[in-house]
């Protein structure tokens, strides 16, 4: 395993390594102030489940059963509603910018309820609002769910996450979020991740490529560009020529740490200085066996059971390796690799280095 993971680590080093140097195009590390997502969500109800829907206890799918009757002319009670084939759902999407009426976009459905499963159930017309409170779409459809739960007394078995489910363009869009560009003297670039290198890079790229100096870095998150008399009132084509525009970001030296499963991500930029590295691993194993005491016959004593514990301590030989001062990241994983170590060790050894003061980069672990 651990050399699967090194052979991954060092193929990912040689591709960096060979890969032209290129810059970003400023539409894949940075969006327009006003052009973005707008989510929706809704409640609703799914019916045509195969008995894996909500139970009695949940009373607002009861209610919405009787309020969705009483609006077709069936007065229903409530309190009288014992089905299995419905659950109550929460409905969620996300609105592009520019988005037009009739346009479909893709819904998640999720149960709120304690419904098993929303395989081969049916969402029924379901408003999608925005924070502002108003339906800006209609979703309704089949759901497609990939998994399934199925069981029985002795046992059950499920694949996937069954509650949850999505309708693959399964809402209508009723209502555009308005942005108006073409009236606009000026837009804000927005960087994904706010630098203050790559603001000015971005702004000087702006300069160089239009031949006027419109293009001015804010702070670390933004450019401000004044958009030229030429493209007043069509400034689309005016951001399709800024887009394509390409800025060598800066990134910061950076390793991020996920103790859950083992992984270790650092960047390229990662540095070191001298420091000495020696790590051991110590394991203790307890095992515990009960003994019984058993009396002679007819004696007088009891049977007892008393536990007879082992304790087993090994720890392995540690290997002292000095990191020279500045290694690139491959050197610093061939190092670390000569000292023996898995994955889950590397974890340890750079937050100690990190403590040390010897690693010049951050630690982020998630």
């Amino acid at each position: 395993m651990v050399r699967k993971v090194l052979c991954i680590t060092i193929a990912l080093i040689f591709m960096t390594n060979l890969a032209p140097a290129h810059g970003a195009r400023i539409k894949d590390i940075a969006q327009v102030q006003g052009m973005r997502i707008n989510q929706l969500v809704g409640y609703g109800l799914v019916v045509g489940l195969n008995g894996s829907g909500d139970g009695t206890q949940a009373k607002f799918t009861l209610q919405s059963i009787a309020n969705m009757m009483e609006r077709m002319g069936i007065n229903v009670d409530p309190n009288q509603v014992k089905v299995k084939n419905a659950a109550g759902v929460m409905v969620t999407a996300n609105l592009p910018t520019f988005t037009k009426p009739g346009q479909r976009i893709d819904c998640v459905v999720s149960s709120i309820g304690d419904a098993k499963s929303l395989q081969g159930g049916t969402l029924l017309m379901t408003p999608l609002k925005g924070p502002d409170g108003k339906i800006y779409a209609i979703a309704q459809g089949p759901l497609s769910i990939g998994g399934f739960a199925a069981g029985g007394a002795g046992g059950s078995v499920q694949k996937n996450h069954p509650t949850v489910g999505k309708i693959p363009n399964g809402a209508i869009v009723e209502r555009t979020v308005d942005v108006d560009l073409n009236n606009r003297t000026s837009i804000t670039y927005s960087l994904y991740y706010p630098d203050i290198t790559t603001v000015a890079r971005m702004a000087e790229a702006i300069n160089d490529a239009l031949g006027q100096d419109v293009a001015k870095a804010v702070d670390p998150e933004s450019v401000r560009i004044d958009i030229p008399p030429e493209f007043q009132g069509n400034v689309l084509s005016f951001l399709s020529r800024i887009e394509a525009i390409e800025v060598d970001p800066d990134v910061k030296a950076k390793v991020v740490l996920d103790e859950r499963t083992g992984t270790v991500v650092m960047g390229e930029d990662v540095r070191i200085k001298t420091v000495a590295v020696s790590h051991g691993n110590l394991s203790i194993q307890i095992k515990e066996t009960p003994q019984v005491s058993q009396p002679a016959p007819f004696g007088a004593g009891q049977t007892v059971v008393t536990p007879a514990t082992k304790v087993k301590v090994k720890e392995e030989k540690a290997h002292l390796m000095v990191l020279e001062s500045g290694p690139t990241i491959g050197e610093l994983v061939r190092a670390l690799n000569a000292v023996g170590v898995t994955p889950r060790d590397l974890i340890s050894i750079l937050q100690s280095i990190k403590s040390a003061g010897a690693l010049q980069a951050e630690l982020e672990v998630i």
